[in-house]
């Protein structure tokens, strides 16, 4: 069913790997004085921050609706992360150029580099499968759609930043392994902060695309149209109408609103019309289980 990844167990995989990572990138980034490596123990480091913050945003996001808030609290994790996204740009991207732009200024030579190379080997594997366990979810989402039209229209944000920082993480282990190689193969150390300023690069980059994203759920999209077109879809054969006016939707969350105004079969009788309406209700309510509230209009006009 498209929509339906589960977003909670690709951030527990992401969260223990990255724990792991961030260990042990720290002791080889102490033991070498490699600049990249510091970049990415800082990164893994926001990272399990990150999670964190998902975390607690998909908690609150399952409160129930209360009379202040009463399409209740779903959208509360879009703003948790926007606010990783944020994380991502500064304490991710920002701090790596800043550590590049600095070897550029002062480079030295790495110091017991196999320690780096060996951490990246084991970092590239761990973050290897959380990626995977990340893409089991996409996929179950993005129906057939490819990964670049998912992100652009996916309302999960949670899973929708966790890709972008498994993404971003995979690649700039990749870019410090390089940095570390080429270090000690050519002996200038100027390829570390070369792959220092790469992965600060990549990160900033991940993390505008991010935000945009995540930027236009919190002002308030439709349902995953993908998700749409199954409901528009699914309400137009109903036996009980003849056919829809408009359909509006709105992504909450986890949750979704619809409203619907359509023509009817039955015109005449008041109480079977509000029947027939009931049981449409019911049954998209059943077929589409993230469809929390209805309202459903029906237009008379054309029944004079």
């Amino acid at each position: 069913m498209a929509g339906s990844g589960n977003s909670t167990r690709a951030i527990y995989f992401a969260l223990g790997a990255n724990f792991t990572i961030a260990v042990a990138k720290g002791v080889a980034a102490f033991f070498t004085g490699s600049s990249a490596m510091l970049a990415e123990t800082v990164h893994s480091i926001a990272d399990c921050a990150n999670q964190g913050l998902l975390l607690l945003g998909l908690k609150q996001s399952r409160r129930a609706a209360s009379p202040e808030y009463p399409l209740g609290y779903g959208k509360a994790i879009y703003f948790w992360s926007f606010l990783v996204a944020v994380m991502l740009f500064t304490v991710g991207g920002m701090f790596s150029l800043y550590e590049g732009v600095h070897k550029f200024q002062d480079p030295h030579p790495l110091e017991q580099w196999w320690w780096a190379v060996g951490v990246l080997v084991f970092a590239i594997v761990a973050e290897g499968i959380s990626m995977r366990a990340c893409l089991h979810e996409v996929n179950k989402a993005r129906g057939e759609r490819n990964l670049w039209q998912w992100f652009r229209e996916s309302r999960q944000s949670e899973l929708v930043v966790i890709f972008g920082e498994d993404l971003a993480a995979l690649t700039g282990l990749c870019f410090a392994l390089a940095a570390v190689v080429l270090s000690v193969v050519t002996g200038n150390p100027v390829w570390d902060a070369v792959g220092t300023v790469m992965i600060g690069v990549l990160l900033i980059v991940v993390a505008v695309l991010v935000a945009v994203e995540v930027k236009a759920m919190l002002i308030g999209q439709s349902m995953d149209p993908l998700r749409e077109r199954e409901l528009r879809a699914f309400v137009e054969a109903r036996p009980e109408v003849l056919g829809i006016i408009s359909l509006i939707t709105l992504q909450l969350g986890s949750d979704a609103m619809v409203a619907v105004q359509a023509r009817m079969r039955e015109a005449t009788h008041a109480p079977a019309l509000a029947e027939q309406i009931d049981q449409v209700e019911r049954a998209m309510k059943q077929a589409f289980p993230e469809v929390r509230w209805s309202f459903f209009e029906p237009d008379l006009s054309t029944r004079a």
